[in-house]
């Protein structure tokens, strides 16, 4: 049985012939020319990259076991809307799902749950939170005035996240397409020239602390925006440090959270390895191999403030970094004013278009 392969034209995915007059590779569509041993050079390394898997898996064990009566003041609160298991100390008076706001049932018995390896502790209150609330609304002009001026807090809650922190060395080898473009004139024409070649990059990269929600009520992309956390200020976890806040359950897995730590890990180090090619007008991964060792995970607890206020009907929810004061979430646009805006540009931008190609024709 023969076996055929197909060359590729690393500049626009074409087939490749072979030229006898040029004896190079040329592609019939971009007209780019390739010399045979660079090319068997990059299909080598493009082959070896993308034949070893990606990552590795992690043999890793986070969080602990309890010391006795160490969990003797804790409590877990579930809500029946939502689904969500909060724990909190026994002092904790009758409270509202800081998810959903609906009232949460204290359960007596509190089990399941590892104990965290570390904490990083509250260092913003409530007031805090409230004023940064009032800073990420100002100065937006689309923000209906009605929700500023009328904005109340339904509710808001100090909650530790469960986190799981991954540690990893990294032994990557990647390969990039690379292409360039210069322009340069002479008296008659401009001229626009656009270079094709690959890049390979090696090396190796340590992580530490990367971390994954484990929390399937927290959006991952909505605690991802209120990083980075400051882990100097991790601290070996007491159960004082819950006191008058709330913690929640998590309920991912340190096991189910290895996807979302290896894909993390893998963009890191492509940004990293891109961010080693220069004067590129345009950079992006072929083939990459990304071994890891010494990994291992950890589990904490971060601190987050949750506001939830409700406009129209539609409840929206902010997130600050109980440690930075990093302060995000949506806001709802008044359509009125979005099409003013874009018919006030319009009007502005119009008659300036109209008085340059005036004066150009």
């Amino acid at each position: 049985m023969s076996i055929l392969q197909e060359n590729k034209c690393p500049s626009c995915g074409g087939g490749l012939n072979f030229d006898s007059g040029l004896q190079k590779l040329k592609c019939p569509y971009c007209d780019s020319e390739f010399d045979v041993e660079a090319m068997r050079a990059r299909d080598e390394v493009l082959n070896q990259t993308l034949e070893t898997p990606s990552v590795m898996d992690w043999e890793i064990h986070g969080g602990g076991q309890w010391a006795e009566g160490e969990k003797d003041n804790l409590c877990l609160y579930h809500c029946k809307s939502c689904g969500a298991e909060i724990v909190g100390d026994t002092n904790m008076a009758a409270t509202d799902c800081a998810y959903c706001g609906n009232t949460l049932i204290i359960m007596n018995q509190f089990s399941g749950m590892l104990k965290p390896d570390y904490v990083i502790p509250f260092q913003l209150n409530k007031e805090e939170a409230k004023k940064k609330l009032k800073e990420h609304v100002q100065g937006k002009r689309l923000l209906p005035k009605a929700f500023k001026d009328e904005n109340h807090i339904d509710e808001i809650k100090g909650i530790y996240v469960p986190f799981w922190l991954f540690n990893a060395d990294v032994d990557a080898d990647m390969l990039f397409k690379v292409t360039r473009v210069t322009t340069y004139s002479d008296a008659d024409y401009n001229y626009t020239k656009t270079s094709y070649y690959s890049a390979k990059r090696s090396g190796n990269v340590s992580f530490d602390s990367v971390p994954v929600d484990g929390s399937s009520k927290m959006a991952d992309d909505l605690m991802e925006a209120i990083e980075p956390f400051d882990l100097n200020g991790l601290q070996p976890f007491e159960t004082a440090y819950l006191a008058g806040y709330m913690a929640d359950k998590y309920d991912v897995n340190e096991e189910e959270s290895i996807t979302r730590a290896n894909d993390r890990i893998k963009k890191s180090t492509e940004e990293l390895f891109r961010a080693s090619i220069h004067n590129a007008t345009s950079v992006s991964v072929e083939g990459s191999s990304i071994r890891l060792s010494n990994s291992k995970a950890r589990y904490a607890l971060y601190p987050v403030w949750i506001l939830n206020t409700t406009y129209k009907g539609e409840k929206y929810t902010f997130a600050m970094n109980g440690q930075t004061g990093k302060f995000v979430g949506n806001l709802p646009m008044d359509k009125n004013r979005y099409w003013m805006y874009l018919c006030l540009r319009a009007g502005i931008i119009a008659p300036i278009a109209f008085l340059i190609s005036w004066f150009m024709f």
